[in-house]
């Protein structure tokens, strides 16, 4: 295959993480060396969202990995704390940044990369970009998945008098970089608030292929345990405090008398032990506890849904497009979103009309909402939600578009 472009990729997530950045990340890459681009990505061996290494990664060092033609992973190591506060994350940030950087210098003795992308958060990894472009020149692509500073100063992580130098930091990186590149308009807005340049939209996309409506989804739900006639409300992602989902378990207290109706939370994080001890305490016979499905069977489970959760609080709404959102849009389902008015969240669920939104942080709201979600027609919007991922959000499309910009 004739090599189009060399591309170096700055990132702290990767695959085979299957949730957050590092899903797209490692699909992204793998794109790109499929696609003819030979690709190097320095990472870090697959945490999150477990916040603790994956074997056979756990108690490595250095790791150099050829998965596929075009394409050379380095991971390198970082301090993982197993619940991270706001100072645990910056040390954790910090050792890759550090560990990453003598990867980066090795490879300024290696063959040029014509293109850099740094992929933020963490932030502070287009530093890493702009010392590699000193020495070596190449084009920068910051991508910003992830507004960090303003997230971490809505949730008070840090001590304020460190925001002003966290921004003045992140100033000098937008200024120097060639292309600045964001997921979601409501992100772009805020980014030009910060610097006075053109950003590029790359959202976030999915695999139209591999996840898709299946028209036997109500006899899937057997293979989970649920009867055909149960009426599934699943939340499924990473699960940690500021997701807000110790409503869901308040809801589903609420809710118990309604017999066919059962609550799912999938995934792993920080939060969900204490989320599980609140449900036993609150003897939640309604509620079920499941592990990150495998990718094999995750398009038929995520079809298993008569509603999907997607919740956010007031505060972060715009600052973050969920990702699985995307996903859930792919295989029709119907998301039951948490936004407020004037969100990039919002406007995009209801021009397209697929899902039904609600204000954020009101149980009273989000338990009518479901009750209405679960009992009512809502096919169109099933359809709907289908077709903007074939039109909007088709993996192929969005990483070639990307690649005209290189």
């Amino acid at each position: 295959m004739e090599i189009k472009k060399s591309v170096l990729v700055l990132g702290i997530n990767c695959f085979p993480e299957l949730t957050g950045i590092g899903k797209y990340s490692g699909e992204m890459v793998k794109w790109f060396a499929e696609n003819g681009h030979r690709t190097t990505m320095v990472t870090t061996p697959p945490y999150y969202p477990n916040w603790k290494v994956q074997p056979p990664y756990s108690g490595k060092w250095y790791l150099k990995e050829k998965p596929a033609d075009n394409l050379t992973i380095y991971r390198c190591p970082l301090y993982v704390p197993s619940a991270p506060t706001g100072l645990k994350r910056l040390i954790h940030e910090m050792t890759f940044f550090v560990s990453a950087f003598f990867v980066v210098f090795k490879l300024l003795f290696h063959k040029k990369h014509d293109v850099i992308m740094a992929i933020a958060p963490p932030f502070h990894l287009g530093f890493l970009a702009l010392f590699y472009r000193f020495f070596k020149g190449g084009k920068i692509v910051y991508h910003i998945q992830d507004l960090q500073i303003e997230a971490a100063k809505e949730l008070k992580m840090l001590k304020p008098w460190m925001f002003g130098l966290l921004f003045s930091l992140e100033r000098f990186i937008l200024n120097r970089v060639n292309i600045i590149s964001t997921i979601s308009a409501g992100m772009k807005k805020k980014i030009h608030a910060k610097v006075n340049r053109s950003i590029t939209l790359f959202p976030n996309w999915v695999d139209t292929d591999s996840y898709y409506p299946v028209s036997s989804r109500h006899a899937l739900k057997a293979g989970w345990g649920f009867l055909p006639e149960d009426r599934l409300v699943l939340y499924s992602g990473s699960i940690g405090e500021k997701q807000g989902l110790d409503s869901i378990l308040r809801i589903a207290k609420e809710l118990s008398s309604h017999e066919r109706l059962k609550f799912i939370i999938c995934g792993t994080g920080p939060f969900k032990e204490k989320l599980q001890q609140m449900a036993a305490q609150m003897e939640l016979r309604n509620l079920s506890f499941l592990p990150l499905q495998p990718n094999e069977v995750f398009n038929d489970f995520m079809n298993i849904a008569d509603v999907h959760l997607v919740l956010q609080k007031s505060d972060a709404s715009d600052l973050v497009m969920p990702s699985k959102l995307t996903t859930i849009l792919s295989v029709g389902g119907l998301a039951l979103v948490t936004a407020k008015d004037g969100t990039t969240l919002y406007e995009v669920i209801k021009t397209y009309k697929m899902g039904e939104v609600i204000f954020p942080e009101d149980d009273l709201l989000l338990s009518r909402a479901i009750l209405n979600c679960s009992t009512g027609d809502f096919s169109e919007e099933r359809i709907n939600a289908r077709q903007y991922a074939e039109r909007y959000l088709n993996k192929d499309n969005i990483l070639r578009e990307l690649t005209r910009s290189f």
